[in-house]
């Protein structure tokens, strides 16, 4: 796919999720970049296999996110031969995460195997958690999982770089940094 035709279905979608909340798409610059920028990623064949959106709250990283996951899952309808990509893209809050490492461990571990997955709000969820005293780190657990097996991850955070190497380590934060392309959404929030 060209980098023109991600765009223009990137749009689509994009407005299509801005619709869904009652609002109205305003395609002023920051969005058209942040969109031109999204949609370059996906469309090139670059070593990396992720895709981390940073920024403050408010200014578009989750419609972008649903956005992304409405052309990924369309696409992969087309193509209904390929049954290694699953369903689609599949969208999981950090703060779940973190209840199922504690709760519900085989459900994290198949979340774990998700050909494409994407994590929201990376950083609201704590980093450790406690059953019968064991800590463990499941946002930790499932980025080194899905670095290692090289499996198509995305993340939005309001945390920056700088920030995600001091919650989760610098070894994690060295992965983040191979593994994904960073795209930093820098407006304002858009809520009222």
């Amino acid at each position: 796919m060209s980098t023109y035709d991600a765009t223009v279905l990137l749009v689509t979608a994009y407005k299509l999720e801005v619709e869904s909340r009652h609002e109205r798409l305003v395609l002023d610059d920051p969005t058209k970049a942040n969109i031109s920028r999204v949609a370059t990623i996906l469309a090139s064949a670059g070593q990396k296999f992720g895709l981390m959106v940073m920024g403050l709250y408010g200014n578009g990283k989750t419609t972008m996110l649903h956005a992304m996951q409405r052309v990924v899952n369309c696409l992969i309808q087309e193509r209904t031969a390929d049954t290694t990509l699953g369903r689609g893209v599949r969208i999981v809050n950090a703060k779940s995460v973190a209840v199922m490492g504690r709760d519900k461990r085989q459900m994290l571990e198949n979340i774990m195997r998700e050909p494409l997955l994407a994590i929201e709000d990376m950083g609201r969820e704590p980093t450790e958690s406690m059953e019968y005293g064991n800590v463990s780190n499941p946002v930790i657990d499932l980025l080194e999982y899905r670095y290692d097996e090289q499996l198509f991850t995305c993340v939005t955070t309001n945390l920056n770089k700088r920030e995600i190497r001091a919650k989760y380590g610098a070894r994690v934060a060295d992965r983040l940094n191979e593994m994904m392309e960073c795209v930093v959404f820098e407006n304002a929030s858009y809520r009222k």
